[in-house]
C-alpha cells in the first residue's frame, strides 16, 4: 500500500512538473502577436510592440509578417531588462515614421574599462541583442535602429533599406559588434557614428552598399578601437550626393579628442567614380596641425573606382600594405600633410582588362607636405596623364626603397622641393626605352627640383643605374 502511494505522489508531482515547465515555456516562447500585433503590413502595431518590450520578457519574438509603425519602439534596458529583438528571417518591420524603427537606451556612463560598468549594467542591460530582423524605411526621416549608453550592443542577420541611416550610434556606446548584415540602398548613412564617444567595435562580414550618405562614417567624437573586416562595401557614393566615401573617419570639428586605432583589413572596397570627391577611404584628422592622431592600418583590401582610392590628410601612424588597387581617378592615393606614414607592398596597376580609355583615371600617387615617413616594395605601373608616377612634394625625411615604378607619363618619380630624403634600389622604366633613351623626348625617369640633402643612389632608371 505504502509503495502505491508513493508511485502516485512521484506520479503528481511529475506531472505538475511537466505543466509548470511546459507553461514556462510558452511565455518563453511568447511571440508580438501575443501582444496584440497584427503583422498584415496595414494596421499600426506600435503599441503592441512596444507592449511586447515592456513586458520584461527578454525575447521578443517576431514571427513572419510586416509589422507597420509609426513611431519609435524603445527599449528602455535599464527598466525591461536583458533584452533581445529576434526574428527567423521571415519579419519585416516597416518604419512609417521619423526616427528609428528600435531605439535601444542604456545608461552606461563609463569607459571599456570593467571597473567603470556599474552593477546595474551587468545586471540588466549587457548584451542587447537584435537579430534576423528586416527594417524597412518608409519615411524620409526613418532610421533603422539608433542605440545609445549600450554595454555590448550585437546586431546580426538585419537587413537594412530605404531608411535614411540604417545603424545610427549617439553620445556614448560600449563594446558593440556589428556582423552578417545587410545595410542596403538607404538615402543617408548606411553606419553612423555620429559625434559618438566609443571603444571597441567589430564590423565584420557585413554588405554595405548604396547608401548616399556614404557606407561607414565615423564623425568627431572619441572614438577608438574600430576594426573593418572582411566587408563588401561599395557604391556608397551619388553623383548629385555630398562628398562623402564608402569608409569615412573624420575628427574635424570633434567635441572629443578624435578617432584613432582604426583595422580596415580584408574588405572589397569600391565604387562610385561620379561621386563629388568620392574615395574608398578617406582618414582626415583633427583641425590641429600638429599630426599626432590617426594609428591606422589598411591593408589586404581591394580598392577600386573612385575619385580617390586611399585619401589622406592630417594623420599620423598610417600603415598601407598589401592592398590591390586600381581606377583612382584623380588620385589612387594621396597623402598630404601627414607623417610617420609607412607605405609598404601594395599593387598599383592599370590592368588591361579593367581599363577603358573613357574612364580617364590618372591612377596617380602624391605625398605632399609629408614627413618621417617609409615607402619601400610599393609597385606603381601606367599612371596617366599626371606628373608623375609618384610625386613627393614638400616632404622631408622620407625613405623610398625597393619600389617599381612602370610605364608612367611624363616622369617615374618627381622629387619637388624635398629636403633629407633617400631614393635607392628602385626600378623605373618604360616599356618604349632603349639604353636609356626614350621614344617620348620628354620622358624623365627621375626628376628633381628643388630641395636639398637628398641621397639619390643605386637605382635603376630607364635601363641605367644611377650613382
Amino acid at each position: 500500500m505504502r509503495c502505491q502511494v508513493l508511485c502516485c505522489l512521484v506520479l503528481l508531482s511529475s506531472i505538475v512538473f511537466v505543466q509548470q515547465t511546459s507553461v514556462a515555456i510558452a511565455a518563453e516562447q511568447k511571440t508580438v502577436r501575443d501582444f496584440g500585433a497584427v503583422g498584415d503590413g496595414k494596421a499600426d502595431d506600435t503599441a503592441a510592440l512596444q507592449k511586447a518590450v515592456d513586458a520584461g520578457l527578454g525575447a521578443v519574438r517576431f514571427t513572419k509578417g510586416v509589422y507597420r509603425i509609426t513611431q519609435p519602439v524603445v527599449v528602455d534596458l535599464d527598466k525591461v531588462g536583458f533584452t533581445s529583438i529576434l526574428g527567423d528571417g521571415t519579419a519585416r518591420i516597416v518604419m512609417a515614421g521619423p526616427g528609428p524603427a528600435l531605439r535601444l537606451v542604456g545608461t552606461h556612463g563609463g569607459s571599456a574599462d570593467p571597473r567603470t560598468v556599474k552593477p546595474n549594467v551587468w545586471a540588466r542591460q549587457r548584451m542587447p541583442l537584435v537579430d534576423g530582423l528586416e527594417i524597412v524605411g518608409n519615411h524620409e526621416q526613418a532610421v533603422a535602429i539608433e542605440a545609445l549608453g549600450t554595454m555590448q550592443l550585437t546586431i546580426t542577420r538585419v537587413n537594412i533599406r530605404e531608411c535614411l541611416h540604417g545603424i545610427h550610434l549617439v553620445r556614448r556606446n560600449r563594446n558593440i559588434i556589428i556582423s552578417n548584415c545587410h545595410v542596403y540602398k538607404n538615402r543617408g548613412i548606411g553606419i553612423y557614428l555620429d559625434e559618438l564617444n566609443l571603444h571597441q567595435i567589430n564590423i565584420t562580414g557585413t554588405h554595405v552598399s548604396y547608401n548616399a550618405g556614404g557606407g561607414i562614417v565615423v564623425r568627431g567624437g572619441d572614438v577608438r578601437n574600430i576594426h573593418i573586416a572582411g566587408c563588401d562595401i561599395e557604391g556608397n557614393m551619388f553623383k548629385d550626393g555630398p562628398e562623402t566615401a564608402n569608409v569615412l573617419i573624420d575628427s574635424r570639428g570633434s567635441t572629443g579628442a578624435g578617432v584613432a586605432e582604426v583595422a580596415i583589413t580584408g574588405c572589397t572596397i569600391q565604387h562610385t567614380r561620379t561621386g563629388p570627391e568620392s574615395a574608398n577611404i578617406r582618414v582626415i584628422g583633427p583641425d590641429a596641425h600638429d599630426r599626432t592622431w590617426g594609428h591606422v592600418t589598411i591593408a589586404s583590401n581591394v580598392l577600386s573606382d573612385t575619385q580617390y582610392n586611399i585619401d589622406l590628410l592630417k594623420a599620423r601612424g598610417v600603415t598601407i600594405v598589401g592592398n590591390t588597387v586600381w581606377t583612382g581617378l584623380k588620385y589612387s592615393l594621396r597623402v598630404r600633410d601627414c607623417s610617420n606614414v609607412i607605405i609598404g607592398v601594395n599593387n598599383f596597376d592599370r590592368n588591361p582588362g579593367y581599363y577603358r580609355e573613357e574612364d580617364k583615371s590618372t591612377n596617380a600617387m602624391l605625398l605632399q607636405g609629408c614627413c618621417d615617413s617609409t615607402i619601400n616594395g610599393l609597385h606603381i605601373n601606367g599612371v596617366r596623364e599626371a606628373p608623375a608616377g609618384l610625386v613627393m612634394e614638400n616632404c622631408r625625411r622620407c625613405n623610398v626603397t625597393g619600389c617599381t615604378i612602370l610605364d608612367c607619363d611624363n616622369t617615374g618619380l618627381l622629387l619637388k622641393d624635398v629636403t633629407n630624403c633617400r631614393v635607392s634600389n628602385c626600378l623605373i622604366d618604360r616599356a618604349d626605352t632603349k639604353d636609356g633613351n626614350s621614344k617620348d623626348l620628354d620622358w624623365k625617369p627621375l626628376l628633381v627640383e628643388g630641395g636639398g640633402r637628398n641621397v639619390i643612389d643605386d637605382n635603376i632608371t630607364s635601363g641605367q643605374r644611377t650613382p
